[in-house]
């Protein structure tokens, strides 16, 4: 007993300081126990094949893939426009919509979703976004209250209900906890954000690590140069190359890119192929050729070889409207020449960029002035810049050429940027899926296999970039963290820590009804949080909140409930969820504006869930 005591003060204590990564904590004071004989090295290593540790990493995948195809900013960003210009319409807005995304997503990632919408609405509206986004902070977490697979918390007490042999949670048991949430939210913040976040906010001066793919394209002006093709049945180009149809030579026309839908059939399953366009590509009926040049000489192409030219409103997908670069498989990035670089003084087709590089050279800025028109003509200087156009991997070959040119910006960190939209509905229809699995009982599949499933079918219809993209949507921080601090509450447990901590707490508190019992697992649970993250302390407290309750002979589920709630509401603190720290300095607040605001919320919270939870789940 006094061996676990002494690993987990220390192993607080360093959760505390902050100066070691949590999971390398986890991981040694999981050794520890297994050096010391409390736990066997099975028991040590149970954590990594539990299921609520396989569902956190599906549910990562799936997650991302959600961010990743654009399907959560296409809905958050189309029900924020209701809000208009009022502050207090706004306001609701935010914590409903950031709530109702987070009871499916993490906090984390539904605020880095919404922070940049958030911000946007403000400014649009002459709103101080300091008066939103800790609300929008505090509402992820409320949301993540709403469902079983919300936040990690939920799924701990649920199974540490499973694991005494009562009956384990349902995906929508939390939803009338968590509607209380949000409901006593609104109500608190309302008030405490007009009284505490005035301060107007300062100017931010922060330069950008360099531009975005959409700043590039509107810079060079490549949408009002730009013009789309469709091959139709019977054209003369459908099954000629571009090579034979001369299109440089005779028409003075540059196709950048040919767009090519798939399984077209099937509408759920359309994919975008981009290709960039070399001399040896095949055209075939159906494709979507993206051409630059005047005017005239794309009307004469299209004459001559029977095409159709797209307006603005015809696309070659209806999930993509306009005429405009699309950047899935192709990119764009800007290359600064070097003075010993030696392709000065040569044409840009001399330069043979297409060739070496398998890239083409969309523009040229030359200090103030843009050259777009018979680039393969134009002689390249000291100091120009090029725009050019290409697979990302090629992209990614020209960064590392460094003795000619110089790369500007990050294009491949702007590339993992792009979102796959034409795959929204896929993970959509993925999505309801899996919610139904899991609501569904007369659906014979375990929660944990809905999610692998899940995960799994974001991967093979192409939600993601390719595999690499899905791994890195998983917090592997989180996961080993969460399965190395597992086997703690059972060294716990084993020990009879938790045993002796129940029955410490069932005297003094149970013994005066388990109302105060209630409020006092609750509380020790909120204090513990705001030093230890709430995935740690949700596996601490969920077993001795269930013994607590079955020595007083009570239903323990208001107490798990307790457990996950308290975990999970801590606002009182910047560092003591992920989304507070996330909008601290884009709000500008300070530690104190945390404490205002956050710490009413938490007490009141607290006060409000001691009253509703015997009512909801009766003791």
């Amino acid at each position: 007993m006094v061996i676990t005591l002494i690993i987990l003060v220390i192993a607080s204590a360093f959760f505390v300081s902050g100066k070691v990564r949590s999971d390398i904590v986890a991981l040694c004071a999981l050794l520890a126990l297994m050096i010391s004989g409390v736990l066997t090295p099975e028991e040590a290593l149970s954590g990594f094949s539990n299921n609520v540790v396989i569902m956190m990493i599906g549910l990562f995948v799936v997650g991302g893939a959600i961010f990743q195809t654009g399907l959560a900013k296409k809905i958050s960003s189309r029900i924020l426009k209701f809000a208009g210009t009022s502050e207090i319409r706004l306001f609701l807005l935010v914590m409903l919509v950031t709530g109702a995304i987070g009871a499916f997503v993490s906090n984390t990632g539904t605020v880095a979703l919404m922070l940049p919408i958030v911000v946007s609405m403000a400014h649009n509206a002459g709103i101080n976004s300091r008066r939103l986004l800790m609300p929008l902070a505090f509402a992820s977490s409320m949301g993540g209250m709403m469902t079983l697979i919300g936040t990690p918390p939920n799924l701990i007490v649920s199974d540490t209900l499973a694991g005494a042999g009562f009956e384990p949670l349902s995906f929508f048991s939390f939803t009338p906890v968590g509607l209380i949430c949000i409901v006593t939210g609104i109500l608190v913040l309302l008030p405490l954000t007009k009284w505490f976040l005035n301060r107007k906010e300062t100017q931010d001066s922060r330069m950008t690590s360099g531009k975005t793919l959409v700043q590039l394209a509107k810079e060079y002006d490549l949408s009002s140069n730009l013009f789309r093709l469709r091959a139709v049945q019977g054209s003369k180009a459908v099954g000629k190359t571009i090579v034979d149809m001369d299109v440089r030579k005779v028409y003075k026309l540059n196709v950048l890119e040919i767009r090519r839908i798939e399984s077209a059939q099937h509408r759920f399953l359309k994919t975008v192929t981009q290709k960039l366009a070399s001399a040896g590509t095949v055209i075939r009926n159906g494709d979507v050729l993206y051409v630059t040049g005047s005017i005239s000489s794309v009307e004469m192409f299209v004459k001559d070889m029977g095409l159709e030219l797209l307006d603005e409103h015809d696309s070659e997908m209806t999930t993509r409207n306009g005429k405009s670069l699309a950047f899935y498989d192709i990119g764009i990035a800007e290359i600064l020449l070097m003075p010993s670089s030696g392709i000065l003084n040569q044409t840009v087709k001399e330069a043979g960029f297409r060739d070496k590089f398998n890239v083409n050279v969309l523009g040229i800025r030359r200090k103030k002035d843009y050259i777009l028109h018979e680039l393969g003509e134009a002689v390249i200087h000291d100091g120009d810049v090029l725009l050019v156009q290409g697979a990302w991997q090629d992209i990614a070959r020209l960064s590392r050429e460094d003795t000619d040119w110089v790369v500007l910006g990050q294009p491949l960190a702007e590339a993992q940027k792009v979102t796959l939209d034409y795959k929204a509905p896929v993970a959509a229809v993925i999505m309801i899926a899996m919610i139904a699995m899991m609501v569904f009982d007369f659906i014979p599949v375990a929660p944990v296999t809905a999610v692998m499933i899940a995960g799994m079918l974001m991967v093979l219809t192409g939600c993601f970039r390719n595999v690499e993209a899905a791994y890195k949507t998983i917090n592997w921080e989180t996961i080993v963290l969460f399965a190395a601090m597992l086997p703690m509450s059972l060294a716990l447990e084993k020990t009879g820590i938790s045993g002796y901590i129940a029955d410490a707490m069932a005297g003094g508190l149970g013994a005066r009804g388990p109302m105060l019992l209630l409020a006092g697992v609750y509380f020790t649970t909120s204090l513990m949080t705001m030093f230890i993250s709430n995935t740690v302390t949700a596996v601490l407290m969920a077993p001795i909140a269930l013994q607590c309750a079955m020595q007083i002979g009570v239903n323990p589920v208001p107490f798990l409930f307790a457990v996950t709630v308290a975990a999970s509401m801590c606002f009182a603190s910047p560092f003591s969820t992920p989304p507070n720290a996330l909008v601290m300095r884009a709000g500008q607040y300070t530690f104190m504006d945390y404490v205002k605001v956050g710490l009413p919320l938490q007490v009141i919270m607290g006060i409000v869930m001691v009253l509703v939870l015997p009512l909801l789940f009766p003791f």
